[in-house]
């Protein structure tokens, strides 16, 4: 699988990103601190080039960090197409596959460890999104929204 990474800043946790996924045998598309040459670190953009990675198709998901996260997901989600979450816990990665089909995955760099780390990854990559037709119709609303904002703002 394509994985399309990203982070404002190396840590330890980014490393491990980094050799973990490599090591499952995903192929990986660095953004920002973690690639090299990459003049664009700030959240915003390095979330930003991840999530659309996603949304071209260059990637088959995302995972975007920044120190708390939160920034890194609002930074992806304004991308059409994705679906970011922001995870803490390997649950949390659970639902968000199952009922919210997320493609891209947010990790915090401050509140990750890197045990928890390995298991929201588990979780996320051993989770197949619903195909129950109540969650179809969820996904079906959200891609309505994003649909009528695109249309009132001319994107």
């Amino acid at each position: 699988m394509r994985i399309a990474l990203s982070s404002d800043e190396r840590t330890e946790l980014t490393d491990f990103l980094v050799r973990e996924l490599e090591a499952r045998g995903h192929t990986l598309l660095r953004f920002g601190a973690i690639a090299e040459g990459d003049p664009e670190v700030d959240w915003p953009l390095a979330s930003s080039k991840a999530a659309r990675a996603v949304a071209r198709g260059e990637a088959d998901e995302g995972i975007v960090c920044c120190w708390t996260g939160t920034g890194a997901s609002i930074a992806a989600n304004k991308v059409r197409g994705i679906r970011a979450a922001l995870c803490h816990d390997a649950e949390t990665a659970r639902g968000a596959r199952i009922w919210n089909h997320a493609n891209v995955l947010a990790l915090s760099l401050r509140a990750t460890s890197i045990p928890v780390a390995k298991e929201i990854l588990d979780a996320w990559f051993s989770t197949p999104y619903s195909t129950d037709d109540w969650n179809q119709q969820q996904i079906a609303r959200v891609r309505e929204l994003e649909a009528q904002e695109a249309s009132t703002t001319g994107s």
